[in-house]
């Protein structure tokens, strides 16, 4: 290919010259231009390599479609179509899926090697002896790209909700007309277009519309509708349809910015997203310098340059003639090869009638054609034309069905789908509208011009993936004659092009083959994306704390004061332990006082959701393992929710505050999650007026009182209750007041001492505090920090969900298999206990284990092992393991195979080469009878 600056060229400034590297070849060009146009000005035939056999791939096309140049912008985005990338002074670009670069690409001898590696070739040959052996790197080898690890990456994208009557897809002369009629008519428009300029085929294509130019016409009616308030969007592109008519736009930030993500929904979407040209079926028809003939049109008109010195334009269609008129006016000596015997005249061009292009000629790029006559034509440059595919892929996202159409040979949009309208060429009417009145006509016609069985030379279908006629053909021998299935065995259509260029002559193909019509092939089903979206614009600005951000106590202040270090636990930034000096030893400090004196804590993260209504119990019972409507008032219950596979979700306290109204505290993690579980259930199974939840957490901070000295403490507060264990026992709740406010006493505990949650509201939290501290002095009370709390549960072995548990575990492997054999109503998770999984005799059961080598606490993760004839294998591990201050030894936690029934057996333990040996005993290791709760 000898391309070469024309003058002219719509959319570059000559005036702004810039300079960029592609594999380290400097490369000039204009502002405007793509890297893909500045290449092949530049005389780049060779752009990359292809996927499979590394054969040299040059430009096909101009746009979206492009299927072979895909490229490394070096420090920026990889794997990005140089068709869309512009061209910024400076840039590196480099070539893909080469090494060390495309032009000399050592992988190149791959190709002698073809017949050996069709496709599915690695699927037979290297099952054995193992695939692993093979996999890294046949993996290596079939990525496209590199990622930088030292790129930080494209800035996150703004994302904006927006609601709109009419969203329209396509900004050529179809789109622009709609959005002009649905903007006459009063309703609110967004026009969207992947194009830098609206005006699609006018940008290129000659017309004249209202006495202007194509490109002139469509500017003016873009700003048309701006200044009457539709929302015209370039560089965007509608890259999906979702349910109830959401669609997502992905607009690429000019000059650097980041790109900007819209979530759109329309009560009407126009799809006007104009048709792409389809290569020409023919034997190397991947080499370089062959391109589509409308691609051709666009660099000449759109970026002033003619693509060759010998052209040679391959159609079975009306619709490459103005490229062919375009380039003989700007130079080149430019023959038509046309598939149809009664081609239209063509003044000045020389036209060969009823011939088709049987091969292409060339070592690295493309010299001259082979005819059908046997004839052969010299050509620096081939395009090929063999029709047109409208641009379904939105359509058939939206559940659309499509219709095979004869007379232009592809498929079109069928039964209409609500509140969606497909127009112009993605309809398959290639004109443009009558209601433009143009002064020129384009016309179509079209002959069949597919694939063949048999061909002698490889035949490309899909260019992108390395797909070629025999591989088709492969596939009907082995039976894939499933269009789904011809598409994974061979990987037609698949990857970033989802079919744009490739599944019609794939279908067409497999169509002969069969024996079938291609309609009665059937098509693909085309997924979202319609082109790659980075992750930065899914993403947004939700990442770290934006993504996840980290809550933070009421009191974070006055825990500062006190010496707090702080840790992020479950989300929210909470005290780790108090005062400076060694960590572990304040840890220890704090956990030894909480057992011999008193302790205070900060509880605020604990759920506080609230479920009320005469339903209310009813539908608890529905949603925890145990029986909750039993529960009296002014009462709590510990109790699980379940997930529906039966496995524990979360566990914690009910409050039952009145007949209808209970108070769900779940663990601190858990809040969101158990209240959107609650909603979800409430509106799935009940009768949402009679059942209300409310999310009281964020309002209420719960700060406890532990320690044999609590209720001293306790009494201390006046808060005009009485505290004895007949009116306040374990597991109640009572209500009192403090500074004029009502708190909620609950005696619940966590740390196996007698506790007291005093919850009050938020704005009057401080005040508590204080009090709380300066009672305290009496007492030397402790403050008590997260990792002091988790060794005083563990050794009264309460659970920690995520810690304790592995996403598998069930109630039963707690022990807790009454509510399962007892309980009478549904419940979430129910019919997954009754399955064989859950009576495994083998499952991994909660249990303690005690070190009994001297050799200090066991590591956390430490695996259970047992010998087996191949190897050692895993039985259990540690979840949660600490010196016990109070035992004045090590205790561990752990879910070990058959632990429950295996008491006083000793296991041996594995960690990092590290072996250790424990016995299984109960998961209490302190005041088993319980009896400190009532001291």
């Amino acid at each position: 290919m000898t391309a070469w600056r024309t003058e002219g060229g719509s959319a570059i400034d000559r005036s702004r010259p810039l300079r960029f590297s592609f594999d380290g070849r400097a490369i000039n060009g204009f502002a405007g231009d793509t890297v893909a146009s500045a290449l092949l000005a530049g005389g780049v035939s060779v752009l990359g390599r292809s996927f499979k056999y590394h054969r040299p791939r040059g430009l096909w096309g101009a746009g979206v479609e492009e299927p072979n140049a895909l490229v490394d912008i070096v420090g920026d985005m990889p794997n990005t179509r140089a068709t869309q990338a512009l061209a910024v002074e400076g840039m590196a670009v480099r070539s893909v899926n080469a090494d060390p670069n495309a032009e000399n690409d050592r992988y190149a001898f791959l190709d002698a090697f073809a017949r050996f590696i069709p496709a599915a070739f690695y699927y037979k040959t290297f099952m054995a002896p193992d695939w692993h052996l093979f996999e890294p790197r046949i993996r290596q080898m079939a990525g496209l790209g590199v990622l930088d690890e030292k790129v930080q990456g494209p800035a996150f994208a703004e994302q904006i909700n927006h609601h709109c009557d009419v969203l329209v897809v396509g900004a050529g002369p179809a789109g622009l007309i709609a959005a002009r009629t649905a903007q006459c008519a009063g309703k609110r428009v967004l026009l969207c277009d992947d194009g830098r300029q609206v005006g699609g085929s006018l940008l290129f294509r000659e017309g004249t519309i209202e006495r202007k130019s194509g490109a002139v016409w469509a500017a003016d009616v873009a700003a048309e509708l701006a200044g009457a308030g539709a929302l015209v969007l370039t560089g965007t592109t509608a890259f999906g349809i979702y349910d109830h008519h959401l669609v997502g736009l992905n607009q690429k930030g000019a000059e650097g910015a980041p790109d900007r993500f819209w979530r759109v929904r329309a009560k009407s979407i126009v799809l006007a997203t104009g048709a792409i040209e389809r290569p020409l079926p023919f034997g190397n028809n991947d080499l370089p310098g062959i391109m589509s003939a409308e691609a051709a049109l666009v660099y000449l008109r759109r970026f002033g340059i003619a693509v060759g010195r010998k052209v040679v334009i391959a159609t079975n269609n009306d619709l490459a003639y103005e490229t062919a008129e375009a380039l003989a006016a700007a130079g080149p000596n430019v023959t038509v090869v046309d598939y149809r015997a009664d081609a239209p005249a063509s003044g000045g061009l020389r036209v060969l009638s009823g011939r088709t292009v049987l091969s292409a000629m060339g070592r690295g790029a493309v010299a001259a054609v082979k005819l059908s006559d046997g004839s052969v034509l010299e050509a620096d440059a081939v395009l090929a034309s063999g029709g047109f595919t409208p641009s379904v892929h939105l359509y058939c996202q939206a559940q659309g069905k499509l219709e095979w159409r004869d007379d232009i040979l592809a498929f079109v949009p069928g039964r209409p789908v609500e509140g969606i309208d497909v127009i112009g060429a993605a309809a398959g009417d290639f004109r443009l509208p009558a209601e433009l009145g143009a002064t020129e006509v384009r016309e179509f016609s079209i002959v069949a011009a597919w694939p063949k069985p048999g061909a002698r030379e490889r035949v490309w279908i899909d260019l992108q993936n390395d797909v070629t006629a025999k591989d088709v053909e492969l596939a009907m021998r082995e039976n894939f004659v499933s269009v789904e299935h011809l598409k994974r065995y061979t990987t037609l259509g698949m990857a970033t092009d989802q079919g744009k260029t490739s599944n019609v002559n794939g279908l067409a193909l497999m169509a002969e083959l069969t024996g079938r019509r291609i309609p009665e092939v059937g098509t693909t089903t085309y997924r979202p994306p319609f082109t790659p979206v980075p992750f930065a614009s899914f993403a947004g600005a939700r990442s770290g704390t934006r993504m996840k951000p980290l809550r933070r106590l009421p009191l974070e202040q006055q825990h500062r004061a006190d010496g707090a270090v702080f840790r992020e636990y479950g989300g929210w930034l909470r005290p780790a332990h108090y005062g400076d000096g060694a960590p572990d030893e304040r840890i220890q400090a704090e956990a030894h006082a909480a057992r011999s004196g008193v302790a205070l804590f900060d509880g605020s993260p604990l759920g506080k959701i609230e479920v009320i209504g005469p339903d209310a119990a009813p539908f608890l019972d529905f949603i925890y393992y145990n029986t909750m409507s039993t529960l009296a008032p002014g009462r709590c219950r510990y109790g699980f929710i379940l997930t529906e596979g039966g496995n524990v979700y979360d566990d914690g306290v009910l409050v039952r505050l009145d007949e209808n109204r209970f108070v769900v505290s779940c663990s601190s993690s858990h809040v969101a999650g158990v209240h959107g579980l609650l909603e979800e259930w409430r509106q799935d199974r009940f009768d949402k007026r009679r059942v209300f939840i409310h999310n009281a957490t964020a309002e209420m901070t719960t700060l406890t009182v532990t320690g044999p000295k609590a209720r001293a403490l306790m009494e201390i507060l006046d808060l005009g209750i009485a505290l004895d264990d007949t009116a306040l026992p374990h597991m109640a709740v009572t209500s009192g007041v403090f500074d004029g406010v009502a708190v909620r006493i609950a005696r619940i505990s966590f740390t196996g001492e007698r506790s007291y949650e005093i919850s009050v509201p938020a704005d009057h939290a401080g005040a508590l505090w204080a009090r709380l501290r300066q009672a305290g002095k009496a007492f030397d009370a402790r403050l008590l920090g997260l990792e002091a709390l988790m060794i005083l549960r563990a050794e009264k072995g309460y659970v920690v969900i995520g810690k304790d548990t592995d996403g598998t575990s069930r109630p039963m492997d707690f022990g807790l298999t009454a509510p399962l054999e007892r309980k009478k109503v549904e419940f979430i998770g129910r019919r997954s206990l009754l399955a064989e999984d859950a009576a495994r005799a083998d499952r991994r059961q909660f249990v303690g284990l005690d070190a009994i080598d001297d050799k200090g606490p066991l590591p956390t993760g430490a695996h259970g092992i047992e010998p087996t004839s191949a190897g050692l294998r895993s039985t259990g591990y540690v979840t949660s393991s600490y010196f016990s201050p109070v035992l004045q030894k090590p205790i561990a936690l752990g879910l070990i195979e058959r632990g429950l029934s295996r008491m006083g057996e000793v296991i041996e333990l594995q960690h990092l080469r590290q072996f250790r040996r424990a016995r299984i005993v109960s998961a209490c290791a302190f005041d088993e009878e319980g009896s400190r709760l009532h001291a």
